[in-house]
């Protein structure tokens, strides 16, 4: 289970950027993994504030995505995954941008919502984007062209 920020401000979503598959970084929203018993709200302003320097107050849960699939293992086994993930919309309440050290990002930055689809990033932030623009009533951005 994880939970994630949608921080739109003037037109530009806040994105971090993360070490991706075989080393290429690629753009990621704000957030990650719920520690054991941690509320999810607790989860996502933390995560955003380890990653980007802001705090966050959460203004609302636009959706949540379930994902399941099969993922090498060692050993020659595979894993069932299954990933929940909450969307949440947040506004910046203070904190200053700044770079997360020693984490799962390396760069934090503020990206024109016009220039997100030519940047290269994970699918969740295509997802979380359809979900802030459209508030679906089931929270639930229905697939286009196949699975998400």
């Amino acid at each position: 289970m994880a939970a994630y920020a949608v921080v739109v401000r003037d037109g530009q979503l806040l994105l971090a950027r993360s070490p991706g598959p075989g080393g290429v970084p690629e753009w990621v929203l704000p957030g990650g993994g719920m520690e054991h018993g941690e509320d999810p709200c607790d989860t996502v302003r933390r995560e955003v504030e380890e990653e980007t320097g802001y705090a966050v107050e959460v203004t609302g849960l636009l959706g949540v995505h379930s994902t399941r699939r099969n993922l090498p293992a060692r050993l020659g086994r595979t894993v069932d995954h299954h990933g929940v993930r909450l969307v949440y919309e947040a506004r910046v309440t203070g904190g200053e941008l700044r770079n997360e050290v020693d984490g799962s990002t390396d760069l934090a930055a503020w990206q024109p919502l016009d220039t997100v689809p030519g940047l290269t990033r994970i699918r969740l932030i295509d997802i979380a984007l359809r979900l802030w623009r459209e508030r679906p009533p089931t929270g639930r951005a229905e697939p286009v062209g196949g699975r998400e």
